[in-house]
């Protein structure tokens, strides 16, 4: 079976499909390279978004020897190792599929990526690898991504601002007075309810960045986030983040 090195591979899901492949080399009389396997187990056990969706035999045997000893007891044929393998693993790479296909993740990063000047393509890069494994490192960086979006338009505007003391929320009221986003500046209703409901949004997000990012000492009691918390923060800031970069580069063609 041709399998490519650990260099070869970019996403996690490459890197699950090389295990699996890698343990089904293994069960069926073809080679394995067992410091892959290590690292490759150490990987995904480590990671609290994927440890629960690796089969428990993973887990378990920490070596591709061990496996062996597993595997063939298991199951007596080629075909049925095959089988169980694929089964075992669908889960996991069905998950890894599935987020690596999510549109607003590859619509945000694209968008970050023509608005760069700030390091926001790498902030949000950074937010996206570390929700699972640092959620308040997360949180704090999907704050950190609208406030350097809020602060390039706000320099490209010539708009002077406190650099030292400008919060996320000051920095929010500027921009959306500036692009007229600003509830007030509307008489419809409906925009004054949502461009309100975006006002709302960013003093959320820079309260839960307070309350559970990791910018701030904590006490012994404190609040821990989860990954789902790291990961509605991201999707938030990363919505705000487009809309406003979109709301300024028309403002720009105007």
């Amino acid at each position: 079976m041709n399998i490519p090195g650990l260099e070869d591979l970019k996403t996690e899901y490459e890197h699950a499909e090389y295990l699996q492949n890698l343990l089904i080399s293994q069960a069926t009389g073809g080679t394995s390279n067992n410091l892959h396997y290590v690292k490759l187990r150490e990987k995904f056990t480590s990671n609290p978004g994927t440890a629960d969706l690796l089969p428990k035999f993973v887990k378990t045997n920490r070596d591709l020897s061990q496996f062996w000893q597993f595997i063939k007891f298991e199951h007596s044929t080629y075909q049925a190792r095959r089988d169980y393998l694929w089964g075992e693993f669908a889960k996991l790479l069905e998950y890894l599929e599935l987020k690596n296909s999510l549109p607003s993740e590859k619509v945000i990063s694209e968008t970050l990526e023509r608005f760069d000047a700030s390091g926001i393509r790498a902030a949000w890069t950074k937010a996206l690898e570390r929700q699972n494994q640092d959620p308040e490192g997360a949180i704090t960086l999907s704050k950190s991504i609208l406030e350097s979006v809020c602060k390039h338009i706000i320099e490209s505007k010539g708009i002077e601002y406190n650099k030292t003391s400008s919060d996320l929320t000051d920095l929010y009221k500027l921009v959306a007075k500036e692009l007229n986003l600003a509830p007030e500046q509307h008489q419809e209703q409906i925009f004054k309810q949502i461009l309100g409901g975006c006002s709302s949004i960013i003093g959320g997000l820079s309260a839960v960045r307070n309350k559970l990012g990791d910018a701030h000492g904590k006490g012994k009691n404190a609040q821990k986030p989860k990954a789902r918390h790291a990961e509605f923060s991201i999707n938030l800031s990363g919505a705000m983040a487009i809309f406003l970069i979109q709301t300024f580069e028309e403002s720009q063609t105007k």
